[in-house]
């Protein structure tokens, strides 16, 4: 069997494999065995969803997995996929299991799993996961009938989340903001504007009427324009847009320039080192953020730690060192003082109070650092051939790379979740990106 999990857990195409309700099931019964469930409520996991359609199937098929190998189910419904880690933790259950495709459009879905600590599985439990639906382990005949789980839905998951979210600043009044909140249609479309505006921001939302197949859909943290937009008509002091599941989240300021997590992670970091709460004096970051980035951390004196691209790369290495700031250039940001995972709504919350701090606006604060040109392409793929079996491909970069040297790099990777492969290349001429991404491009198409 090929292997399931990717960087941010099972995704692919609803009702195409892997994303069936046969595999679900499975993927249910797999988790309720490594858990360690025997029956008689001895084991329980938080189920979560995204808006997609599909959710609805993939759930029940999911439950009855998990309620067969004797696991009981504590749904509740659309919810961030953050707030189903800290609700793992919160109801003291064995595991979290969120149903999302993330930023994908509405045909995908997919399936991320946490442990008791909030936390996303590591490979190693992942791999035995696999293992076990490969090796067809997951009889339930020894689960009688009185064993079997049972589910029930919890009705007040939204106001313990929202109240966690307040207090992870304190409850700060958010009085005298105006803000356009994008909820792309997606898990924080009912969630997010109640935060806000309970904290006192004036909010003029988007993306807030899901119908199940318009999740992400011209809206959210890929496709912020119409926010950029919103901002710059409506005089409001940012924009806050979330992808489809809340686990990141991109900005615009005041103008409507787009502000992304590069520039979010810095300003705190600097903010978070001026105040002697920045540990160890680091941040963890992936191998695409700007080289802008790398420059104006380091000449403050910040250690910048380099991981492979995923959220979860990132929170390994923050947990293995102490860190307590990091993320991704995408928006995927972690405050580990306060969560275990990516945030889009506590970290906008962070960035509000970071403003009304200091006194100035989104604008001044990002205005750190200096952009590295950077352009990154998507090229549709049918295979993933190994990169160093694409003879064109390797003889272009060998020669973009020797002509770039110190001033610029490249970064040529699949997709974990998608049949895509992702080329990047940064140079400090506009130029030379052009070039460069145009033949290496050029030289994929052609194998």
């Amino acid at each position: 069997m090929e292997k399931l999990f990717g960087t941010d857990g099972i995704r692919g195409k609803a009702n195409s494999y892997p994303i069936t309700p046969e595999l679900a099931l499975l993927v249910g019964k797999a988790v309720a065995k490594h858990f360690g469930a025997a029956g008689g409520g001895s084991r329980r996991a938080v189920l979560g969803k995204d808006t997609r359609l599909s959710g609805y199937m993939l759930e029940n098929a999911i439950s009855a997995g998990l309620l067969s190998m004797g696991m009981d189910v504590l749904e509740v419904g659309p919810m961030p996929t953050p707030a189903v880690a800290h609700l793992t933790r919160s109801l003291n259950a064995h595991c979290g299991i969120m149903i999302t495709a993330s930023h994908n459009p509405s045909e995908d879905n997919g399936i991320k799993i946490f442990s008791a600590d909030g936390f996303k599985l590591s490979t190693a439990d992942t791999d035995r996961i696999e293992k076990l639906i490969a090796d067809k382990e997951l009889s339930s005949a020894h689960i009688a009938n009185r064993m079997i789980g049972k589910a029930r839905r919890i009705d007040d998951v939204s106001g313990r989340y929202i109240e966690f979210a307040k207090y992870s600043v304190r409850n700060q009044s958010l009085n005298g903001m105006r803000i356009v909140l994008d909820c792309a249609n997606g898990a924080a479309y009912a969630i997010a504007p109640t935060i806000f505006r309970e904290l006192g921001a004036e909010v003029i939302t988007m993306g807030v009427a899901p119908d199940g197949i318009n999740i992400n859909d011209g809206c959210g943290a890929t496709h912020v324009e119409k926010m950029c937009e919103m901002v710059r008509s409506s005089g409001a002091d940012l924009g806050i847009a979330l992808d489809g599941d809340a686990d990141r989240v991109i900005f615009c300021d005041d103008r409507g320039e787009v502000v992304d997590g590069d520039r979010i992670i810095g300003m705190v970091a600097l903010d978070y080192k001026s105040r002697g709460r920045l540990a160890g004096n680091r941040i963890v970051v992936t191998c695409m953020s700007n080289l802008g980035l790398v420059e104006a951390m380091t000449s403050a004196g910040i250690e910048v730690v380099t991981t492979d691209v995923g959220d979860h790369n990132v929170i390994e290495a923050m947990r293995a060192d102490g860190s307590n700031v990091g993320g991704e250039q995408s928006g995927h940001v972690i405050f580990m003082d306060y969560v275990t995972t990516g945030d889009g709504i506590i970290t906008a919350l962070h960035v509000l109070k970071l403003m009304q701090r200091c006194g100035k606006s989104l604008k001044e604060l990002a205005g750190f650092m200096s952009v590295f040109p950077q352009k990154l392409v998507n090229v549709p793929v049918t295979e993933k051939i190994p990169l160093d079996e694409i003879p064109a491909l390797v003889a272009v970069r060998r020669e973009c790379e020797s002509a770039l040297g110190d001033s610029g790099r490249t970064i040529i990777r699949y997709s974990g979740t998608e049949n895509k492969l992702r080329i990047l290349v940064e140079a400090r001429r506009q130029s030379d990106l052009d070039y460069w991404v145009e033949r290496l491009t050029a030289a994929v198409r052609r194998s």
